[in-house]
């Protein structure tokens, strides 16, 4: 199956063609009618699922919008059998932090039946996407991408034609069985699931219509679950000029990678003959994958059609040692705006990955792991008065830290994941992007503040809101605490979310009270759906120091046990069970022949015989079966 892409300019009729529902688009306003349902799809033609559609189809409209605008999007949730939130990744929700998404974060869930309205100004131009932020949701359909235009693009007059790429994996099974089956007792190392398939705008074999001699821009997005993505283009160089909705000076690349979550935004400029047409390739991260099936095909290929009554040519095989990745960390921002000042507050989260004391593989920010809490963390904001300024209030497994209007704040983030194969993190910071001032190689070890190595940090660093850290390294990231709300920061490997790899960012929570309020459906769908909304962590309204009854994760192993040792232990219990097993066999089987034993010596004196005779018979079939 071949699909061509056309190109996606900002205009209504395309908005409705691509399956959006545009109640208006007038005076800088664009509403969404978005009713979220169960589709069937099959997009690798290797296996037909139910897969999140909203109005009926899938793939999902791409939403457009332009810097100024506001954004309505109604959600009716009709899945019947699961609750639901969008987040608007990567916008910042200046002023409505209400409208981000996550689930018992900064709204209630969705229930099935119930309705509820995201409604936000874009303040930022770009490339984005949108995706459930609720039960490990989206990888089942329910993302796309989101883009925001802008008549200001540094790069307007060079661009001839834009289109928008999404690369993503795929499984063939729904999020809530493979969720309960990864987080078990039975997979103590954590090995993540692996995906069956990559597809390209959720679909294989794309063709991208191109004439000669023209640029392109080309808007790509990972909105994955898991795998990050090499991406070429044969015969042709790539410039890169945006990332994560920043821009950036033009960047020359042969291959770039995109981790989960994270966009890129390139010019090609084709060539000035069409004698041929041309194979593009998203290749998946397999150094992410514990195992790798021997049916997976982990690439997936388009083809820029520059004629075609040509042919489209299988890609080249390429080994990783023939070209390397743009490093994202060299990009210069086109504003040039300079490294933020010392911080103010420095948050210091180690990734570890370990079992609990219910032998389920779960992930941490030092000994924490994220548990969503009764009240949605924003809602205890506005129900705390000065105590939201306690971090206490917001439960420890919320993992909160508690900003002041406009520090700075700088992350630092060591990898003690211990895989040193598969150990990469793609982390994601909700309402700001963040100067990514340091990161190491693979296996550097911790971040030490007074190496004067570690800490020659760029003049003007390079600036996005996705950034990946290496395994057994770490990164650091600086950004200025100036947009109020509740941000969550976390790894955007969808398992990992699963497992806790979270952290809260509580900012300005006096100020979120004084300025922002939550709306009238908002709070409607908490009734709906029996959720306190407000209180402390634990919905105590009357003592917001009292935490009894919070949600938390369950308790730790026991001193000195580790997934290797659970591991052995399972293996241990095993045998041991199945030699008790065994004993227990022989055991009846000996009972079982004395009893007989004891049958045939009644019977023998009952006839006059020989009980001698009869032992001795009978001791010989017992020495059989022991024996």
């Amino acid at each position: 199956m071949a699909i061509s892409l056309s190109h996606f300019p900002i205009t209504l009729a395309l908005l409705l063609a691509f399956g959006s529902i545009v109640a208006e688009a007038a005076n800088g306003t664009v509403t969404y009618d978005f009713n979220i349902t169960w589709v069937r799809a099959n997009p690798d033609l290797a296996f037909e699922r139910p897969t999140i559609g909203i109005n009926g189809q899938w793939p999902l409209p791409i939403m457009y919008a332009e810097v100024g605008d506001q954004v309505i999007v109604n959600v009716d949730n009709q899945l019947g059998n699961q609750t639901t939130s969008l987040h608007f990744h990567g916008l910042f929700q200046n002023g409505t932090t209400a409208m981000d998404g996550p689930s018992q974060v900064s709204q209630c869930g969705i229930p099935p039946g119930s309705k509820m309205t995201y409604n936000f100004t874009i303040t930022q131009p770009g490339t984005y996407w949108y995706h459930s932020h609720d039960k490990g949701q989206y990888p089942d359909g329910l993302r796309a991408p989101l883009i925001i235009s802008d008549p200001d693009f540094p790069y307007k007059d060079q661009v001839d034609e834009e289109f928008v790429l999404s690369v993503s994996d795929w499984y063939h099974d729904q999020m809530q069985t493979l969720i309960p089956q990864f987080i078990n007792k039975a997979n103590p190392t954590g090995a993540e699931p692996v995906p069956q398939a990559a597809l390209l705008n959720d679909t294989q074999n794309l063709t991208v219509a191109v004439q000669p001699g023209k640029t392109y821009l080309f808007r790509m997005v990972n909105i994955g679950a898991f795998a990050g993505q090499y991406i070429w283009f044969e015969g042709h160089n790539m410039t890169i000029v945006e990332v994560d909705g920043v821009y950036t000076d033009g960047a020359e690349a042969d291959r770039i990678y995109l981790g989960a979550a994270q966009r890129c935004s390139v010019m090609i400029t084709t060539k000035n003959e069409t004698t041929a047409n041309y194979a593009f390739v998203a290749s998946m991260d397999t150094t992410l994958f514990d195992v790798i099936p021997d049916d997976l095909n982990w690439n997936s290929t388009g083809w820029l059609v520059y004629d075609s009554n040509k042919p489209n040519p299988d890609p080249t095989i390429l080994e990783d040692d023939q070209f390397n990745e743009f490093d994202d960390f060299t990009l210069i921002p086109v504003d040039k705006f300079p490294l933020l000042p010392e911080p103010d507050q420095t948050v210091t989260l180690d990734v570890v990955m370990d079992v609990l004391g219910n032998g389920k593989p779960y992930a941490f920010f030092g000994d924490i792991s994220y548990t969503a809490q009764k009240v949605p963390t924003l809602y205890t904001v506005m129900s705390t008065g000065q105590d939201a300024m306690n971090p206490l209030v917001y439960g420890d497994y919320s993992h909160p830290f508690v900003l002041e209007k406009d520090q700075v704040v700088e992350i630092v983030v060591n990898n003690h994941d211990g895989d040193a194969d598969s150990g990469k993190h793609p982390f994601h910071l909700h309402g700001h992007n963040f100067q990514a001032i340091a990161r190491s190689g693979e296996e550097a070890g911790d971040f030490d503040n007074t190496n004067s190595s570690q800490t020659d940090y760029p003049a003007v660093p390079m600036r996005r809101d996705t950034f990946v850290l290496y395994p057994d390294g770490y990164i650091v990231l600086r950004f200025k605490a100036d947009n109020p709300g509740v941000w969550l920061f976390h790894c955007h490997i969808e398992w990992h979310v699963d497992q806790g790899l979270i952290a809260t960012m509580v900012e300005a929570p006096l100020e979120i009270q004084k300025t922002q309020t939550i709306p009238q459906d908002h709070i409607d769908i908490c009734k709906a759906g029996g959720i306190p909304y407000a209180g402390n962590a634990a919905a105590n309204t009357v003592n917001l120091l009292d935490l009894s009854g919070a949600n938390q994760a369950p308790k730790p192993l026991p001193a000195g046990f580790t997934a290797r040792g659970i591991v052995a232990m399972t293996f241990s219990c095993i045998a041991a069970l199945l030699g008790l097993a065994t004993i227990s066999w022989y055991g009846l089987a000996d009972m079982g022949a004395a009893s007989k034993l004891e049958e045939e010596r009644r019977i023998a004196r009952m006839n006059g015989e020989s009980e001698g005779v009869v032992s001795e018979n009978s001791g010989s079939e017992i020495n059989t079966k022991v024996g």
